[in-house]
């Protein structure tokens, strides 16, 4: 469920009509809904009322906007970071130290010694080689890393290829096979304090098969590590769980998840930590756009409009689909091709798609936007960076500007010799 509905024949954000954020702000722009942002939390949480010591960690890459963690952070959630620039957002969010847990397999030595001194709660060391280094850096300073040891459980998360993080030959964690050995190596290492595991095999999951054949080698490793003489006391499930982007679309609801979970877990005896992402942000945000023309085609007609795929990334990378759909629809329907203006082919957010019809100056959204979309935006073609609009109620905000190309190119610089 979202807050983005039709009233009188017009699309509202909440209580805020469409029209009037793109004629005060312009378009393209993202614009996220509080009120969808705190549902999704509380279902979450919520889903997982049986498990009874765990720490909701929102992944912050799925949307790093300050004004987004707020709201999360309001409402109890930690952060999964993957990089010093999330982790000090999250910071500045308000999100407590001790509540964020840093993932990703290529921090570097100046990233692990920010996140030390900031006093983070969780490092999850992805190889036995960024164990080795975070414990020199931590000892050295006279400090301690809590730690948990990424696994890599060769498990087919069956998404997208490259959204999928826990097959083999995937860069994330240490193989299984090996996870002991390399465990009892670094728990012993002054610095770190290997307190547990953990595992992510992917995005946007469709079927919970995967995610339960994952813990449930994770749960064999936790016995095993125990059984070796090793205390665990934290495992990190990771995230994953998928959002419907197709209308009618069905996946795993939350509390179908949590129960899976508590029925794995159940005698694990540790905290769990959690990094829902997508399943948290994607339907409470929307792209906003307008139609810059329509140009008649061989076969459909092409809808262009001036949001493009340095805006809203995910078509052009995953060939995803983000239902569109017009602002102020009519009973009129047709099928086109939805594109962007950039100069690629790869601009081609829909090919033969059966969408309202629409003509030149008509506003349209596309849909469950609000992760990974203005977190992947760039300025390709020097079209600058998208504005980003929170709706609380009856009002809304800028939350980041929308960054003109000029202002791009006023931080490079012609050298003298080129004068």
């Amino acid at each position: 469920m979202d807050h983005f509905t039709l009233r009188n024949g017009v699309m509202h954000a909440e209580d805020v009509p469409l029209p009037r954020i793109a004629d005060e702000v312009g378009t393209p722009v993202y614009v996220y809904s509080r009120a969808t942002l705190e549902r999704h939390a509380r279902v979450f949480r919520e889903a997982l009322i049986d498990v009874p010591d765990k720490l909701i960690a929102f992944a912050v890459k799925s949307n790093p906007n300050l004004a987004v963690l707020k709201v999360l952070g309001k409402q109890g959630m930690g952060a999964d970071v993957v990089s010093v620039g999330e982790m000090r957002r999250a910071l500045a969010a308000g999100i407590a130290p001790d509540m964020i847990v840093f993932s990703g397999v290529g921090k570097t030595a100046a990233e692990m010694v920010a996140a030390l001194d900031a006093g983070i709660g969780q490092f999850n060391i992805e190889s036995e080689e960024e164990g080795l280094e975070l414990a020199e850096l931590a000892a050295a300073r006279g400090m301690t890393a809590q730690c948990a040891l990424r696994i890599n459980p060769d498990v087919d998360a069956g998404t997208h290829d490259k959204i999928s993080t826990g097959k083999a030959d995937n860069k994330f964690g240490v193989p299984i096979s090996q996870a002991g050995q390399i465990f009892g190596k670094l728990a012993g290492l002054p610095g770190v304090a290997l307190r547990g595991v953990a595992v992510h095999i992917g995005s946007q999951l469709a079927d919970l098969a995967p995610l339960e054949t994952a813990f449930g080698k994770l749960g064999t490793l936790v016995t095993a590590l125990r059984g070796a003489g090793h205390t665990i006391t934290h495992v990190d499930l990771g995230g994953g769980l998928g959002v419907p982007y197709r209308v009618g679309e069905v996946l795993p609801e939350p509390a179908e998840y949590g129960a899976m979970v508590a029925r794995v877990t159940k005698d694990w005896g540790v905290k769990l930590i959690f990094e829902p992402g997508r399943v948290i942000a994607g339907n409470a945000g929307v792209l906003l756009t307008r139609v810059v023309r329509v140009k008649r085609g061989i076969n459909d007609p092409f809808v262009i409009v001036d949001a493009a795929m340095n805006d809203l990334a995910r078509p052009a990378l995953y060939g995803a689909y983000h239902h569109f759909e017009a602002v102020e629809p009519t009973a009129a329907r047709m099928t086109a091709n939805i594109v962007g203006p950039i100069c690629e082919t790869g601009d081609t957010f829909a090919m033969g798609r059966e969408c309202d019809a629409l003509v030149a100056g008509e506003l349209a959204v596309f849909r469950t936007a609000g992760a990974y979309g203005a977190t992947m935006a760039s300025s390709y073609n020097s079209r600058g960076f998208v504005a980003e609009v929170l709706v609380d109620g009856d009002k809304f905000a800028i939350v980041a500007d929308r960054i003109a190309a000029s202002a791009i190119m006023d931080a490079e610089r012609v050298p003298e010799w080129l004068a």
